[in-house]
């Protein structure tokens, strides 16, 4: 990964913590009772830019992003050093090959259930 793309995928991690833990103050320059304020007494309640449920559904969609994406890299990086391993020494292609699918499957297994953790604290 580059230096541009690491500093890129940075920000955009930070802009999303930002996001999920900042709830803006409802808009207070209009009237009250003007088109979309707040009566108070009425029932209503103030608009805000991120509920704490949206700040949750938010989390919970980057953190399921960030594990697939970890996931891939790492099944990626086996691919690519299982395929580079079997040109240098093709004798023992069969148990690279071997070696590879199983430590791919574990870290399918690991990245599924990051995922359905993540899917579970978007609905508590």
């Amino acid at each position: 990964m580059s230096k541009r793309a690491s500093k890129i995928s940075l920000m955009m991690i930070l802009l999303g913590f930002v996001l999920m833990f900042a709830s803006v103050v409802p808009v207070s320059a209009q009237e009250e009772g003007g088109p979309g304020g707040f009566v108070a007494g009425q029932g209503d309640e103030p608009s805000y830019f991120l509920t704490s449920d949206g700040a949750g559904r938010l989390g919970g969609a980057i953190g399921a992003g960030l594990v697939i994406m970890g996931g891939a890299a790492g099944i990626g990086r086996i691919g690519g050093s299982a395929v580079e391993s079997m040109a240098r020494q093709p004798e023992v292609a069969g148990s690279i090959n071997t070696a590879m699918i199983i430590t791919a499957a574990l870290i399918e297994g690991a990245t599924l259930f990051a995922v359905i953790v993540c899917l579970l604290a978007v609905q508590g």
